[in-house]
């Protein structure tokens, strides 16, 4: 893999937030909002937006309920989103010369 193949290389993921996102639920599979905030030391508007993209792109899934009358936000990666995330660290590591 060369620079002509940066274009591998999925925007959704990349940034540092969704990035940190999608590391964190690779390993952990679901995460609750305040979880992930504290993780990543995001603010609630930030990590919002960032949850939203990677949800309209179908890589996790956001479930919102209620706990004793407190909202609890659940983050859970999606079986698109593994295989995304997947093909991002093999394009990232074809670039540095590290197969994954």
């Amino acid at each position: 893999m060369g620079l002509h193949d940066l274009g591998r290389i999925d925007e959704i993921i990349h940034g540092r937030i969704r990035l940190g996102i999608m590391v964190y639920l690779a390993d952990a599979e679901v995460a609750d909002f305040t979880e992930l905030k504290t993780a990543l030391e995001a603010t609630q508007g930030n990590l919002s937006i960032h949850l939203k993209k990677l949800e309209e792109a179908g890589y996790v899934s956001i479930d919102k309920s209620f706990v004793d009358k407190k909202p609890l936000t659940r983050v859970r990666i999606t079986d698109a989103g593994r295989e995304a995330f997947q093909a991002y660290v093999e394009a990232i590591g074809a670039l540095i010369g590290k197969p994954a």
